[in-house]
């Protein structure tokens, strides 16, 4: 397939490389959609810079959006009324919140503040040039980190008692460099102790590892640890552990994956690795998604390619997007120009969005040929292009899922971008595999529950075999056979849920969480 879309579009840390016009930036009032007449008798003329947005984010709704068939129209939904908030982007995220609200799909969480899948990015929070204290951590889709590196998860029986334990740490980061991993516990922040109030506590604590510089104690296993860590801008590496097991005659490929980021970030990465698998005759998978928001969907192809087996070919997956742009109609669009290398080669309406234009074909790359068994690790952050991944491959290996209950966003998008400051992300297309499945918005269930946590409540080190959920996929693929140098991996006699630490609340993160199609 090949798409006229503007490549590297991002959130939140995530610096977007092209810059794009503002749609209708040189017009008095937002540009109304052609595609049907609508009751807009309230979209009177005016300058202001607030309505006019506002108008453009219901107008590109009307047009993109999935589900646009469900919203109201201009009259009903007054996109006007939302002009309350300390910022302009707050005035347009509750606008957005509204819009997909009124659209009763599943993009709308009735207990959430904000949509499951459409967002809105102001660019001028990208991933700064300098050390800013204060910023969101994360490393955007570009390898970028500017922070400490360090992931946390928060694990307990109740909201009143919990604890803080490291989940990941980003390659080459400020934490990874003074040794901390995947599973320290850390017992207080600058000096604090927590565990008590979740719900009064968490802010503190975000806040705490955000700040320029900060000093945690911990326990790593028995041995106790106090580190400062310094805020600093690093390039990271998109892969958190690989590793092979031998396992009898088995050789199981392990690889911790932690985003879908750019081609310079992931690709080289990633064929490395499975170059490495195929040199050491790996016969079985093992991909560890845990954390893994998504990203690209050309990373996510590539990956894709290389898994699947000789000989794999026809539909990888398509793009469904709804009938106004399939059919042309998306008229809107033409003030979104398309940007390579800083020269304006067309508008995005002059893309084609059927279904035939939109299917991707599996092209096998890489030297890994054989593997007919897969388990992926998952959990609730799993989702978007990791789940594509995993619903691509479904019709053609045998795929086994362990972990938690997935994300569930089988839906992707590119950016709208507005007053050229802010990128709208609407929830635009469907994926769907070659056997027509997809629609798994409540997320894909694990064929064998895994835990973060193994017996004793111990969290292990990715890559580690004693890690539980990777205990659980190797004993998929080599039931009851002992790992070289792990020992016995085969289920527990008590895996009762009683006996291990349970996620509370969310994850301090900044991490994408999406399907950005940027393929040209």
């Amino acid at each position: 397939m090949k798409n006229n879309f503007v490549k590297d579009y991002i959130m939140g840390s995530v610096l977007v490389i092209c810059v794009l016009f503002s749609a209708c930036k040189k017009n008095k009032t937002a540009p109304e959609p052609q595609s049907e007449p609508v009751q807009n008798t309230k979209q009177t003329p005016t300058t202001n810079r607030v309505e006019l947005t506002n108008d453009s984010i219901f107008l590109y709704a009307k047009e993109v959006y999935f589900w646009n068939e469900a919203l109201p129209t201009y009259d009903a939904f007054n996109p006007r009324q939302y002009n309350t908030g300390a910022t302009n982007l707050e005035k347009y995220e509750s606008n957005l919140y509204n819009l997909v609200k009124s659209s009763n799909s599943q993009d709308y969480l009735s207990n959430s503040s904000s949509p499951k899948y459409s967002y809105i990015f102001d660019k001028a929070d990208k991933n700064p040039t300098a050390v800013i204290p204060g910023t969101k951590m994360s490393v955007d889709l570009e390898g970028n980190g500017n922070d400490v590196g360090l992931r946390f998860g928060y694990f307990g029986q109740t909201n009143t008692d919990y604890s803080i334990y490291v989940t990941a740490v980003y390659p080459n980061s400020p934490a990874a460099k003074a040794g901390v991993t995947r599973g320290d516990e850390i017992t207080a922040i600058n000096g604090v102790t927590y565990g008590t109030n979740f719900n009064a506590e968490v802010d503190k604590i975000e806040s705490a590892i955000e700040g320029g510089t900060v000093t945690v104690a911990g326990k790593k296993g028995t041995v106790s640890f106090t580190k400062t860590l310094t805020k600093a801008i690093y390039k990271s590496s998109p892969i958190y552990k690989d590793t092979v097991f031998t396992a009898s005659t088995k050789k199981i490929g392990y690889l911790a994956y932690a985003r879908f980021s750019n081609k310079e970030n992931s690709e080289s990465a990633l064929t490395t690795v499975f170059n490495n698998f195929a040199a050491k005759g790996v016969t079985d998978l093992i991909i560890d998604l845990r954390y893994n928001g998504g990203g690209y969907i050309s990373t996510a192809q590539h990956l894709i390619n290389l898994i699947a087996p000789t000989g794999t070919s026809g539909t990888m997956f398509t793009e469904h997007y709804n009938s106004t742009m399939q059919n042309k109609k998306a008229t809107i669009l033409k003030n979104q120009p398309v940007v390579d290398n800083g020269r304006i080669t067309g508008t995005y309406f002059d893309d084609d969005y059927s279904v035939s234009g939109n299917t991707t074909t599996f092209q096998k790359t890489g030297n890994l040929t054989g593997v007919k068994n897969i388990v992926f690790i998952v959990e609730r952050y799993t989702a978007s292009a990791s789940e594509l991944v995993i619903n691509s491959l479904k019709p053609h290996m045998t795929v086994k899922l362990v972990g938690e209950t997935s994300y569930g966003k089988p839906i992707g998008f590119f950016p709208i971008t507005l007053e050229n400051k802010y990128d709208v992300y609407f929830s635009m297309f469907e994926t769907k595999n070659s056997a027509g499945a997809g629609g798994y918005y409540n997320g894909m269930t694990p064929d064998v529950k895994g835990y973060e946590f193994a017996e004793g409540d111990i969290m292990y080190n990715f890559g580690n075999a004693k890690d539980d959920c990777t205990a659980m996929a190797i004993n998929i693929l080599a039931p009851g056979i002992t790992v070289t140098s792990q020992g016995k991996v085969a289920a527990t006699a008590n895996r009762s849920k009683s006996t291990r630490l349970q996620a509370i609340g969310g994850n301090a993160s900044g991490e994408f969480v999406g399907m950005i199609e940027n393929r040209k």
